[in-house]
């Protein structure tokens, strides 16, 4: 046969993908050339563009507001704008928890997990349900404080509304790109160009990373434009664009990487090659070094190629640390099957965000563990939704060496089932933020969990007596570095005096929007007196902070990093000069909304101290 025959066939191949990238990747404003419009003589047609706000906040990772109230929590997402076009500081926005890279630089920060994809940056999520469901033709994302921040836009096939739940859940990427900076705070509409899939939806989900930005990202609205009927692209054939062609083919083949993982994991019949030509000459761990730098997505295909790799890439060795978060839409019961006999010697496992909407099953999750749990160090399951008591009974048996526990924003945890956790004495890392964990289960923690060094309770409502945990705190937790109490609503000087004299190696303390400490009862000062390590405190919207509070942190907490008293009306510029003075090594200070301190006063201490970065918010 000619050799001309199998390179037409292959050339063919090429201008088949071609014309496949060419349609996806068709530009809105070709579509926008499609939609049908409305006339007053007839019937609408069924592709009429539909333009709808959002109905209803359906889950969330974090947000900085509180659980009892609407200012600056995600279910201002619902509805209507509430600000926009305003630009400023507003608390009828949408806000999350952090922003900028201070979380990463204070005590209670966590090493990050290894072979995260680059292409995975999302640091925080909300999802969004609408009323009808449409092929969406365009998503508006009203910004009005420090834009920037959102990174993917997906879409899911699940109708939440619905009353039969599809046998399927499928999540599709509409847009994704790395953070970027943005020049100012102004509020902006947001309209990336999105992708055009092949189901309707009416369930939209943003991820955002705020980790370039100078302040809290505020969102007001999300308006989802589609139709009903699904849009046929024409494809253009006149032109072909060579960087259409690049690895987001292969992604989309793959399921983004993990959507064949278990047939990939499962393939055990490979073919067999005389030899290996030179690879195989290599020692074992200087090929295990080689593969520690793939994504687990790279594994599996690599593990296809002949069978020494296949060896190579199935070794427990190379599943030391794993993070499931970046492929948590595909994520399954039959994934964590295969990755059993993986994972025999696994010491930190991340499946956070992963397993909603019955990806993940109690059953399939036990299973898991009891084969793999073992020798499990750390174990992150934030916004782990399909946790239940059985789960952590099954946790706290399976994982006698566990000292890393993250179950933030894990709310439907029923409030008995956190008992379980005092069995695991080893705990030196429990992070609890947005969980319904009641006093009697905290008390037994902290009584059991004497080796405890950083704990998370921000945001923990159905907490009745903060002073009593303040005091067994002091009690039982000497060894404590760092502790959120962020928006603990009945805390007050007793509790804190507690805490105080009993956890002297504190180093970082949140206890913004605490309202029932008064600085009058010399709370603060018993603080900056009995805690000279401190590097992080928050003091958020405590009007009650006054220049005796700063002029005794000067004295007695050089060591501090952050500081953030956004809100106080009695502190002077005078007192801050001697802060930043006395603590060489302070890098971020918030004094957004405090009276005393006016745009000219920080530009004046931002002149004489040029390494601080000293916020002052505003509204318009």
């Amino acid at each position: 046969m000619s050799p001309v025959f199998p390179m037409l066939t292959v050339l063919s191949m090429f201008y088949y993908m071609c014309l496949r990238r060419r349609a996806r990747t068709v530009t809105r404003g070709e579509m926008n050339s499609r939609r049908a419009i409305e006339s007053n003589t007839r019937a609408l047609p069924i592709n009429v563009e539909i333009v709808q706000y959002a109905k209803e906040v359906l889950d969330f990772s974090s947000h900085y507001g509180s659980e009892n109230s609407m200012s600056y929590t995600m279910w201002n997402l619902a509805g209507i704008p509430n600000v926009y076009p305003s630009s400023g500081d507003f608390t009828q926005t949408a806000v999350f928890r952090t922003y900028g890279t201070w979380w990463d630089h204070c005590p209670s920060a966590r090493l990050p997990f290894k072979r995260t994809p680059p292409t995975f940056c999302s640091q925080d999520y909300v999802e969004l349900a609408f009323e009808e469901p449409v092929y969406p033709t365009a998503v508006h994302i009203l910004e009005t404080y420090h834009p920037g921040a959102v990174v993917r836009i997906l879409a899911c096939s699940a109708n939440p509304y619905s009353q039969n739940p599809p046998a399927e859940v499928r999540w599709e990427i509409l847009w994704s790109e790395a953070p970027t900076k943005v020049n100012g705070p102004q509020a902006r509409q947001f309209t990336p160009c999105i992708k055009q899939i092949n189901f309707p939806t009416n369930l939209i989900r943003l991820e955002v990373n705020s980790s370039l930005l100078d302040y809290y990202t505020e969102l007001d609205a999300v308006v989802l434009h589609g139709v009903k009927e699904r849009p046929v692209l024409s494809l253009k054939t006149s032109m072909i664009d060579m960087n259409d062609i690049d690895e987001d083919e292969d992604e989309e083949k793959y399921g983004c990487g993990m959507d064949t993982l278990n047939k990939q994991f499962s393939i055990v019949t490979l073919r067999e090659w005389p030899t290996n030509g030179y690879f195989d000459k290599l020692p074992y761990e200087l090929i295990q070094l080689i593969l520690s730098h793939l994504t687990v997505p790279d594994l599996c295909r690599l593990a296809q190629t002949c069978k020494l790799l296949y060896q190579h890439c199935c070794d427990p060795l190379q599943y030391i640390h794993l993070s499931l978060q970046p492929y948590w839409a595909r994520i399954n019961d039959a994934s964590l099957e295969y990755l059993q006999s993986r994972c025999t010697l696994i010491q930190w496992l991340n499946l956070s965000w992963t397993g909603n909407r019955g990806a993940i099953s109690v059953s399939g999750f036990s299973r898991f563990l009891k084969v793999c749990g073992s020798e499990l160090v750390r174990l992150e399951l934030s916004c782990g939704h399909f946790l239940n008591e059985t789960c952590l009974e099954v946790i706290t048996e399976m994982c006698p060496n566990l000292q890393e526990l993250n179950l933030s924003s894990c709310d439907k945890i029923p409030p008995q089932a956190f008992n379980h956790i005092a069995k695991v004495g080893s705990l030196k890392r429990l992070i609890l933020y947005r969980t319904k964990v009641e006093q009697t289960a905290l008390l037994s923690i902290l009584n059991f969990c004497s080796e405890l060094q950083h704990l998370s309770l921000g945001s923990c409502v159905m907490i009745e007596d903060y002073d009593l945990i303040a005091s067994m705190m002091g009690a039982k937790c000497k060894k404590l570095r760092s502790l959120d109490l962020w928006r603990c609503k009945n805390i007050t000087e007793s509790g804190i005096a507690e805490l105080a004299s009993g956890c002297q190696l504190l180093e970082e303390l949140d206890l913004g929007w605490c309202p029932t400490l008064q600085s009058s009862t010399g709370c603060f000062t018993n603080l900056a007196r009995k805690l000279p390590n401190l590097q992080k405190l928050f003091l958020t919207a405590n009007r009650s902070v006054c220049d005796t509070d700063i002029e005794e942190l000067a004295a007695n907490c050089t060591r501090l990093r952050q500081l953030d008293i956004l809100g106080t009306r009695m502190v002077s510029p005078a007192s801050l000069r001697k802060l930043l003075e006395s603590c060489k090594d302070l890098s971020l200070l918030d004094v957004s909304f405090c009276s005393q301190i006016d745009n000219r006063v920080v530009l004046e201490l931002n002149a004489n101290f040029p390494n601080v970065f000293i916020k002052k918010s505003f509204t318009q």
